[in-house]
């Protein structure tokens, strides 16, 4: 009971309660306060009026203004394109990991969570310095002749895609790994045994049973990277509005608190419903 109750505490205080306390803020009304917004749950004589003003005019807000549709759009499409090419890289990454020798897999997976020994944000500025015109991959592509003038791609959605691919790569990389390292190698064997050419013994037995890793993967990075603001900021300028930069300039620039909230419990509604409607479907199969 223990070993169960444990982590739904940890859930409910590190989750349930924080969210719970952003959608009541988002049913709140903007106001000239600290906290900036009304009503507040001070005093308990004042709970029942307080809920009669709670309202959902934020919401309707955001279903009239088109920024935080396009903000919604963009930001799903760059995740959803980003986790299939952080997808198309993991898999032979992993795949090679898994065929490796037993004494070089530990070395290997090192190798892949060694950028997470760095801070996220460092990690992030040293691209700047690659990316940007005069920036160490356009002096490389100059120096061997292949471009006679830098490529802009610093503050480009390629920035951006470059970005989330690299920052996210591992969290594909090793569920990925995991599912191809315990697979039973002999059905591959047998395949071959049987006459099996090696890319439909691929797509009919390997590919099938890593499949728990490529979800699991996919659902690592395209999460993250639809809320992702750090790497959008840095990497793709003021023109990419995706919707993680829209929270934050509601909440520190705007101030509009009750906005910001509604905004991101929206981006929640977006992320954990389509999640826990696949995970019950797949609990029926």
């Amino acid at each position: 009971m223990v070993v169960i109750g444990l982590p739904f505490l940890w859930l409910v205080g590190l989750f349930l309660v924080p969210f719970l306390i952003v959608f009541k803020i988002s049913l709140s009304q903007t106001a000239v306060a600290m906290p900036p917004y009304l009503p507040t749950f001070g005093d308990p004589a004042t709970w029942w009026s307080a809920l009669q003003q709670l309202s959902l005019d934020n919401y309707a807000w955001i279903a009239s203004d088109e920024l935080y549709f396009n903000a919604y759009t963009l930001s799903l499409a760059i995740a959803a394109a980003s986790t299939v090419l952080t997808l198309a890289i993991a898999y032979p990454l992993a795949y090679g990991m898994a065929k490796a020798p037993p004494a070089w897999r530990t070395t290997l997976v090192m190798l892949v969570i060694l950028p997470f020994w760095t801070s996220f944000l460092i990690r992030v500025y040293a691209w700047i310095a690659i990316l940007k015109p005069e920036g160490l991959f356009n002096q490389m592509l100059m120096t061997i002749g292949l471009i006679d003038q830098p490529l802009v791609i610093l503050n480009t959605p390629i920035a951006i895609f470059i970005g989330i691919v690299y920052s996210y790569l591992p969290f594909m990389t090793l569920p990925i790994y995991a599912s191809l390292e315990r697979m039973d190698h002999s059905l591959t064997e047998a395949a071959a045994d049987l006459g099996s050419p090696p890319l439909k013994t691929f797509w009919t037995i390997t590919f099938p049973l890593s499949l728990p890793g490529v979800i699991a993967g996919c659902f690592l990075v395209f999460i993250p990277a639809a809320g992702e603001f750090v790497i959008p900021d840095l990497l793709g300028g003021s023109r990419t509005l995706m919707i993680g930069k829209t929270v934050w300039l509601e909440f520190f620039t705007n101030r509009d608190w009750p906005v910001a909230s509604a905004v991101a419990v929206v981006l929640v509604a977006l992320l954990v419903v389509p999640i826990a409607i696949f995970q019950r479907q797949q609990a029926r199969l």
